[in-house]
């Protein structure tokens, strides 16, 4: 079934009526362009078919109550929460997040409450966006119960800005520094394409990725081991690039180009050289990405994504053995290109991959954890995919 039929589904079972609707949301895995968002930069993420699924039905009393499906069968519910005393640090653990999105949408006005019901299948703790995925669903489905389809003009919030609004409720309600890349991805991104945003302007343009017309997949290894950006290494870098930004007299680093990057570096404290390396040597590689996609030579972007992963890997300082270890097989066994994706710290690896070498990298990637004494990661290959959306049941 899918993740939308899981939620209707759940929902009947445990309030004994169908839900009102369902709207899901995908996670995303980021191409290329890795701790740029937050820099004012540019990003490249694609839509998984991997998705979560709200299923709600509206409320009269202001009170949200919320049950996750989790893959084992087992159900999670939330106690009732009062959205008009909601506040940041009211609410622990999972619920924070669909309630961080009620208190964003009380602020708007919209505090409606709901029953809502929440199923997929976006591997947690992966890197794969997870959270954003659940809080772009929860959004969707109360904005939904509200009468208000995003993007559909006529006084309507843009879905950049809900994605905005899903950026404050994690910022500020959950307590994650995290950037607009992820929740930007989830609502915008299509079918068959990669998204290229320039986070500063918002000016978005998709870009065709024909994965199986190039005979090529991108294989994503889940390393399965968890990361959390409320966790301090992400914070700290975030905290670094504006401190820098700050010295360098920029509003942030997406202004300093490669040509003046040397002149940049001369002027900062050791510990902040290899930050922003990292930030602007990132900016330029989805720019030459882009460039050589919408040339259609999908088969000559690996050099970037190795470049990537080298740069994340010794200057941002966010990968890991597992992550090193997947990435070193996958290019060793053919892959064409491979790096890290996500926050860092854990979660998953992509790798560029000829479609006739895929069972050779994947078994190359299981027996190099295997000799290493290592859990296998999970593997399997994704195509862009839709964004979010209501779902037809």
């Amino acid at each position: 079934m899918s993740a939308a039929s899981d939620a209707a589904e759940t929902f009947r079972t445990l309030h004994g009526r169908a839900p009102a609707g369902v709207w899901s949301a995908p996670g995303r895995v980021n191409l290329i362009g890795e701790h740029t968002d937050y820099n004012d930069g540019f990003v490249l993420p694609f839509a998984l078919p991997h998705r979560l699924a709200a299923a709600a039905t509206p409320r009269e009393d202001g009170v949200l109550t919320v049950a996750t499906l989790g893959s084992d069968g087992r159900v999670q519910e939330s106690g009732p929460l009062t959205i008009a005393d909601l506040r940041p640090g009211s609410v622990e653990g999972w619920a924070a997040y669909p309630a961080g999105v009620a208190w964003v949408l009380r602020d708007q006005g919209l505090g409606g409450g709901a029953d809502m019901v929440i199923a997929g299948d976006v591997p947690s703790g992966a890197g794969l966006s997870s959270s954003h995925a659940l809080e772009c669903a929860v959004a969707l489905a109360l904005l939904g119960l509200a009468g208000i389809t995003p993007g559909t003009g006529e006084g309507s919030p843009s879905l950049r800005e809900v994605a905005r609004w899903v950026q404050r409720s994690e910022n500020d309600f959950v307590g994650a520094p995290t950037g607009l890349l992820d929740q930007t991805a989830s609502l915008c991104c299509t079918e068959s394409n990669v998204l290229f945003l320039d986070v500063r302007s918002g000016e978005m343009e998709q870009v065709p990725f024909p994965l199986e017309e190039s005979g090529v997949r991108i294989l994503i290894m889940d390393t399965r081991t968890k990361h959390s950006h409320a966790e301090g290494g992400y914070g700290e870098r975030r905290r670094g690039c504006e401190r820098a930004a700050e010295l360098l007299e920029a509003k942030a680093l997406r202004d300093i180009g490669v040509d003046g990057l040397d002149t940049a570096l001369a002027k900062l404290p050791g510990e902040l050289v290899p930050l922003v390396r990292h930030v602007v040597t990132e900016n330029q590689r989805v720019l030459d990405t882009v460039n050589l996609l919408r040339a259609g030579r999908i088969t000559e972007i690996g050099p970037q994504l190795n470049a990537s992963h080298v740069s994340m890997r010794d200057d941002y300082r966010i990968s890991t053995r597992e992550l090193d270890l997947a990435v070193d097989s996958a290019r060793e066994a053919g892959a064409l290109g491979a790096r890290m994706t996500g926050g860092g710290f854990g979660g998953s690896a992509i790798a560029l991959v000829r479609e006739s070498d895929l069972d050779v990298v994947g078994r190359a990637v299981k027996a190099a954890y295997e000799a290493a004494d290592l859990r296998h990661p999970r593997l399997f290959t994704a195509v862009p995919s839709r964004g979010a959306g209501r779902d037809d049941l």
